[in-house]
């Protein structure tokens, strides 16, 4: 049984020829090669690949356990001739063909929704955090909506696909949202709503089961967490901890605050783009008011808001200390477009920082 206030992570990562620096089909090898010490899955392409951590406590639990699974993973992927790359989107290359990994649901997902899946090999990274019980993951799932967009703007980490700047901080964000149930969930009365509303998409054929509902939060339907899914796959482990604890401290908090008012949907769609448009270095929309703001109060906001969880999680002087640093120097965006522009707008160089941060050490 999950306890409360626990967090695990999944990151998703592509690989890549280490000459060519294009995306390679190798899956299946680095699987094999990565063995069952750590939890790895194969994904939608045969060019990305995932690993989870356990169920982590602490903070420097949680630290360990991402740049362990990070280097696990990189180790698999040179064994099989590749190599590991922490950017939600290629950016040199394509992912693909082929297109899909051979596997009966995805297959299914091919044949039901058509074009669709392409381009859709993008990497994000999906925070799990232990709740009491369901209704609290739903209430967690309200209190989030608002906040889903600048968490989106920390995490932006894709700015460089196939060799062009896409003139998107998180290039990944607007190709996930083709799908049906993508973005920012609804709000919710209760985890009954939540539950009716996946039996209509299922039984529509819209989803083909409840885990094709790919809303950026999400309860468990088997144990006792809350998922949240809006991050791109951050570019450094370091970014990877500082975001799952700014989810875990809000999740803990608004479990214990009053319910605010729903946010505006159409606000909130409006903030998501905003928010993959600049990253967390340019303007954002507050969904609550529909001001133009910069992102970087609004994050201090959500600091402010976990403040006390943070402590409590051990983590307050990492998150802070990041925040500040990304204020200055600017996220994972940045750094890729810094590079790019640096190498004369050649991708490879982006490629190249992309595999040094991959595996950079956490403090």
């Amino acid at each position: 049984m999950t306890q409360p206030w626990t967090v695990g992570v999944e990151q998703e990562f592509l690989l890549v020829d280490p000459e060519s620096r294009r995306p390679v089909p190798l899956a299946e090898a680095v699987a094999e090669h990565a063995g069952a010490s750590f939890d790895v899955q194969r994904e939608l392409t045969p060019f990305q690949i995932e690993v989870a951590t356990p169920v982590c406590h602490s903070s420097a639990e949680l630290a360990e356990q991402v740049l362990a699974g990070r280097r696990h993973l990189a180790k698999a992927a040179r064994a099989a001739g590749g190599a590991l790359l922490a950017s939600a989107v290629p950016p040199l290359g394509m992912t693909g063909p082929p297109s899909i990994t051979e596997d009966a649901r995805y297959l299914r997902m091919q044949y039901t929704h058509r074009k669709m899946l392409a381009g859709q090999g993008v990497c994000g990274m999906h925070v799990h955090v232990g709740v009491p019980d369901r209704e609290t993951a739903i209430r967690a799932s309200n209190a989030l909506r608002p906040w889903l967009p600048s968490l989106l703007a920390l995490s932006a980490n894709s700015p460089v696909e196939e060799g062009q700047d896409t003139g998107y901080a998180s290039w990944r964000s607007i190709v996930w949202s083709r799908w049906p149930v993508g973005g920012p969930p609804p709000q919710f009365t209760n985890a009954g709503h939540y539950d009716a509303l996946v039996s209509a998409l299922v039984a529509t054929e819209v989803v083909l089961d409840p885990a094709m509902v790919y809303w950026d939060v999400r309860p468990s339907t088997h144990v006792p967490t809350v998922e949240i899914r809006v991050a791109d796959i951050p570019l450094t482990a370091k970014d990877a901890v500082v975001i799952a604890e700014l989810v875990r401290a809000f999740v803990r908090t608004a479990a214990d605050s009053a319910p605010t008012e729903p946010v505006n949907d159409v606000l909130l769609r409006a903030a998501y783009w905003r928010a993959a448009r600049a990253g967390a270095e340019g303007q954002a929309i507050d969904p609550r008011t529909g001001a133009l703001v910069p992102a970087r109060d609004l994050l201090a906001e959500l600091l402010a808001f976990g403040e006390d969880a943070l402590r409590d999680a051990g983590a307050q002087d990492l998150v802070r200390g990041h925040l500040a640093a990304v204020a200055e120097h600017g996220g994972g965006a940045a750094k890729q477009r810094r590079a790019f522009l640096n190498g004369e707008a050649d991708p490879a160089d982006v490629v190249d920082l992309v595999l040094a941060e991959t595996t950079a050490d956490i403090a």
